[in-house]
């Protein structure tokens, strides 16, 4: 026993020494009451203190921080941009955090459902809120068209529901699931009554929300320093691209990493910007004064580079217009594809298909590429 008695010890200090460093206040429940308390009047979501609230709260100081802190550039980066575009459309500002929850502030992010950027939005969704999706660009990864949908629709989420909560929901449920809950309760209408009659991710949706909105609102509180890199989100410019040009192109001529164009512009999925439609790139302001001094020697140089590429790129079609379709008897994925000039993937893509198994009278969304006669 007395051989592993000094590592004991020592282990014992560092546990102590890790736990010093919490400042222990913040967990006290009576601080988190009064603190939601103060939060509560000054905005318009509903914020109450709850077992489940307080509990995520916690949990949350005890295993979020050091993610919030290591990235406190990226939150610095987005949050303004969230906040301007949310404050426009006249939705509550702190559901800036929202994207937190959704996507870890990760434009690329994608989920096993396929949701994607930051705000997670469903190919369907976003499709309806206006964003553009081809075979080069998916505007669900733009930051700023992502945000513009994301507060359209949340907007009329809140012509729904006419409850913040709800409307949060319902972002994370879609509005079908809400309106069941609201049937099963017996017909209430507050989210905290219908709680136990939702899916249980979404029941906990909300205490995740409040949680990390809380953290946020004090975030001096828990040593995170909010807005001390806000200007760095003025330092690029957008500019018109006129002609087809990939990010290499840019990288190679004006001396610029790739990497880094396309963190700014991470809808252009191919790394490609097709050039037509005014198709814009977010660059740096120095990189954009040169580009402006060079625009039709780089428009020269790489044309000549796409000339040298061996493969056919990808043809562009827009998806700008959808159909219906029901499935006749004995039809197939593949004779529906050829039918309408798509892929089988675009279509169980379109549809969310597992597989290839379809039935008659089932409705497809089809986004022909041509119209057949008959």
């Amino acid at each position: 026993m007395k051989t592993y008695q000094p590592l004991l010890i020592i282990f014992s200090f560092f546990i102590s020494s890790a736990y010093s460093q919490i400042d222990e206040s913040n967990f006290n429940s009576d601080t988190i009451k009064n603190r939601l308390e103060r939060l509560n009047t000054r905005t318009p979501i509903e914020i109450y203190f709850t077992p489940s609230v307080e509990k995520t709260i916690k949990r949350y100081l005890n295993t979020r921080l050091d993610f919030y802190k290591k990235n406190i550039g990226r939150i610095n980066y987005y949050l303004p941009l969230f906040e301007e575009q949310l404050q426009n459309q006249k939705i509550p500002v702190e559901i800036k955090y929202l994207p937190i929850i959704e996507s870890r502030l990760d434009p690329f992010a994608v989920s096993k459902v396929g949701a994607t950027g930051l705000w997670q939005f469903m190919f369907y969704t976003a499709l309806e809120n206006g964003l553009t999706m081809n075979s080069y660009v998916d505007e669900r990864m733009d930051p700023f068209k992502s945000t513009q949908a994301a507060a359209a629709y949340l907007n009329k989420l809140f012509k729904i529901h006419n409850d913040w909560n709800l409307v949060l929901a319902s972002y994370n449920a879609g509005p079908r699931t809400i309106s069941r809950a609201k049937k099963k309760s017996g017909g209430y209408t507050n989210y905290w009554n219908m709680r136990p009659f939702l899916p249980s991710e979404t029941a906990n949706y909300i205490p995740s929300f409040i949680a990390t909105m809380y953290i946020f609102e004090y975030a001096s509180e828990h040593g995170i320093d909010t807005y001390k890199n806000e200007k760095q989100i003025l330092s690029t410019e957008k500019i018109t691209i006129k002609d087809k040009i990939a990010f290499e192109h840019i990288s190679d001529f004006f001396d610029y990493p790739t990497d880094s164009i396309s963190r700014l512009n991470p809808s252009y999925i191919h790394g490609i910007v097709p050039g037509k439609n005014k198709n814009e790139l977010s660059l740096p302001i120095k990189l954009v004064d040169s580009f402006v001094v060079k625009e039709e020697e780089f428009y020269i140089f790489a044309k000549s580079e796409f000339d040298k590429r061996e493969k056919p790129l990808p043809d562009l079609y827009s998806i700008d217009s959808k159909l219906v379709y029901k499935v006749k008897y004995g039809e197939f994925l593949g004779k529906i594809a050829r039918k309408f000039g798509v892929k089988v993937s675009d279509i169980k893509r379109w549809n969310n298909l597992k597989n290839d198994n379809i039935r008659e009278n089932q409705k497809l969304i089809i986004f022909p590429k041509r119209i057949p006669k008959s």
